[in-house]
């Protein structure tokens, strides 16, 4: 991935950022690596309080997507760099179990890709990509969920056919621990824009 300069961030935008994991990881969509992203979340908002904040997150089979906000590009920069670490520190954990030995070595293939969103229409895209990208992928295929169990999904409020009712959520459940978006970009202004099927299926960015 090019290392050059990061575009300025402001915080009335938030931010569409894509992780992926090296091969040797294997496939991220499992219980076990769920509760490793789960973690990783609390993790996150312990450290960073609300300088940064994810509020969606979907994990697909090598890499994550997340719809992030930030005071600023530093802020940014401090969130992502301590959740990637959380990840990677729990993951090789996790991965090394079956031997008894942590798994060492590299986790995350570069350093993440953020694609900043200035406009309502750039939110609304983001957010069908991010939560629909299971779809995108095809791991919906006889699937028995309305929604990505692998993803925030099942919390996200602006479902356009009424689909929040649908989704049982059990006691005790391990929700991913995402915030309530801040920013009005986030919040309220995608909402003017076409509302979002859990049926669509997301094509190229």
């Amino acid at each position: 991935m090019s290392h050059r300069r990061r575009p300025v961030l402001s915080r009335h935008h938030p931010v569409h950022v894509t992780l992926r994991v090296v091969p040797e990881v294997g496939r991220l969509r499992r219980r076990r690596c769920y509760q490793v992203v789960r973690k990783a979340l609390e993790t996150s908002r312990a450290q960073q309080f609300d300088r940064f904040r994810v509020c969606h997150l979907s994990i697909q089979g090598n890499h994550l997507h997340l719809i992030a906000e930030a005071e600023d590009q530093r802020a940014l920069s401090r969130g992502m760099q301590g959740f990637a670490i959380s990840c990677a520190k729990r993951l090789n954990a996790r991965l090394g179990s079956s031997t008894d030995k942590p798994r060492r070595g590299r986790v995350f293939a570069d350093r993440y890709h953020a694609a900043v969103l200035k406009h309502p229409q750039q939110v609304r895209h983001a957010l069908a990509y991010v939560l629909n990208n299971w779809r995108r992928h095809r791991e919906d295929d006889g699937a028995r969920w309305r929604v990505d169990p692998f993803s925030s999904a099942r919390t996200f409020d602006g479902w356009a056919d009424a689909t929040a009712p649908w989704i049982r959520i059990r006691d005790g459940e391990e929700l991913l621990m995402v915030w309530f978006p801040r920013t009005w970009l986030l919040a309220e202004g995608w909402r003017r824009c076409s509302p979002i099927s859990p049926w669509e299926r997301p094509g190229p960015k």
